[in-house]
Parts: C-alpha cells; sequence; structure tokens
C-alpha cells in the first residue's frame, strides 16, 4: 500500500478557512502504476460511502475499486480518517496531517486528504464544485457555489461588508 496527499496552495483574502467536504464526491485521474498506458482520467468517488463488499470478503474496506486489465484481484483506494491518517503518517515519520487550510496558509501547500492506495496511483485532482466550504474572516461559510475548478473563486461577504476570494489555487497529489 502507498500513501498520497492530495494537497492545495492558494492566496486567501478575507478568508479564516477553507475545508474539504468529507461527503462531496470527489473527482481524480488514476494510473496503473505497472504499466505506461493504462489511465482512467476523472473517476468519481465520495469519501464518505464505501464500497459495498460481499459477505466474507478478505479486502479491506475502501472508497474506490478497479480491476486493470489482465490483473486477478481489484486495486483499492482509501481514504483515510484522521486517527488513520495520523497512524499511517507516524510509519512514514511524517507530521503532515490532513487538515482545512487557515488564513496563514496563504500561498503555501496544504495537505488536505490522505489517501492508501494497493494497485493504482492518483496523479491529478479535478475540482467539480461544491466540494469545500469557505468560511470568511467574519465567520460567514460559503457552503454552495464553491467551484475551485478555474483556480479562481470570489464571493461577497455582506454582514462584514468585505470581499472573500481564493485565487492562483493549485492542487497536487504526492505519493509518501
Amino acid at each position: 500500500m502507498v500513501l498520497f496527499m492530495l494537497q492545495i496552495k492558494a492566496e486567501l483574502e478575507n478568508v479564516s478557512s477553507v475545508r474539504l467536504r468529507r461527503d462531496a464526491n470527489l473527482c481524480i485521474s488514476i494510473r496503473n502504476p505497472l504499466s505506461d498506458y493504462e489511465v482512467r482520467d476523472k473517476v468519481v468517488f465520495n469519501p464518505s460511502e464505501l464500497v459495498e463488499q460481499d459477505e466474507g470478503a478478505r479486502q479491506n474496506p475502501h472508497h474506490f475499486a478497479i480491476k486493470w486489465e489482465g490483473q486477478k484481484k481489484a486495486c483499492m483506494l482509501e481514504v483515510l480518517d484522521e486517527a488513520a491518517a495520523k497512524s499511517a503518517l507516524k510509519k512514514k515519520k511524517s507530521k503532515d496531517v490532513p487538515r482545512d487550510v487557515t488564513e496563514d496558509d496563504s500561498g503555501s501547500w496544504v495537505t488536505i486528504l490522505a489517501m492508501e492506495c494497493r494497485g493504482l496511483e492518483p496523479y491529478a485532482f479535478h475540482p467539480m464544485g461544491n466540494e469545500f466550504v469557505v468560511t470568511s474572516s467574519g465567520g460567514v461559510a460559503f457552503e454552495q457555489d464553491v467551484d475551485l475548478g478555474e483556480g479562481d473563486w470570489a464571493d461577497y461577504d455582506e454582514e462584514n461588508d468585505a470581499s472573500v476570494s481564493l485565487s492562483e489555487v493549485e492542487f497536487k497529489i504526492e505519493a509518501l
């Protein structure tokens, strides 16, 4: 099993936090680590839903599975919760536990999701919209229409008379 971390970097204006929703569909591209040509672009899974398994199955609970051509066993992706991520990172001697982005993180890479993968490599994240909740510096949560797919997002916090924005948004997936 290999541990992969989804990271985000953005310039924040009047933003106190950016949180990845645990119940949102996520879209990634994956590849077969044993083959140069086998890829699946834009597969969608939900980190809050486990794949149904047959009774007596020996597989660990997982969020996504695929069977590459010619392979007998399914390859799996499991999104780690906070405790599992801490445990896995302790083994790797890393302290980069997934967390929310805060105003102090503006312009820095922040890990927002940990995935344990067997037989597949996620290599790109594709925002589809509504995966994130942005909270303004004034405490107003923007939960609808937060689409980071274009690399920028902006709205207006009427309660605090302030514009709220994320710009120069980038994502990357790294193996540990």
